[in-house]
């Protein structure tokens, strides 16, 4: 196990709702998760105090962060402020992520 070069294996891995899977890995004060949506899966809507940035890698996915709604797809961004309420709807296909967490999720861990 390499401290600076974690394996895909060495990362824990969660599946944070029906058909939402996640790979984190992090350090004393930031997280990044890779998370892998199946067609048509939900990520209820909720909130948490950490800040969250991301950007989708594939597929599209309706966000709705804080009452805004945005179809977003490949290479687009968002940006959460803690406590603001968000939800996710993947669309027909298969989306991946990438999420950015301060401080670190230590139920992800």
């Amino acid at each position: 196990m390499s401290r600076f070069f974690p394996g895909p294996d060495e990362c824990a891995r969660h599946t944070i709702f029906p058909g939402v899977h996640i790979r984190t890995c992090g350090t004393d004060k930031m997280m990044v998760s890779v998370v892998d949506l199946e067609p048509h899966a939900v990520v209820e809507e909720h909130a948490h105090p950490h800040e969250q940035v991301g950007m989708l890698l594939e597929g599209k996915v309706l966000f709705i962060i804080g009452g805004e709604e945005k179809t977003l797809g490949p290479g687009d961004v968002w940006c959460i402020p803690g406590g603001v309420r968000h939800k996710v709807i993947v669309l027909d296909q298969p989306a991946r992520a990438l999420d950015i967490f301060t401080p670190v999720r230590e139920e992800y861990l």
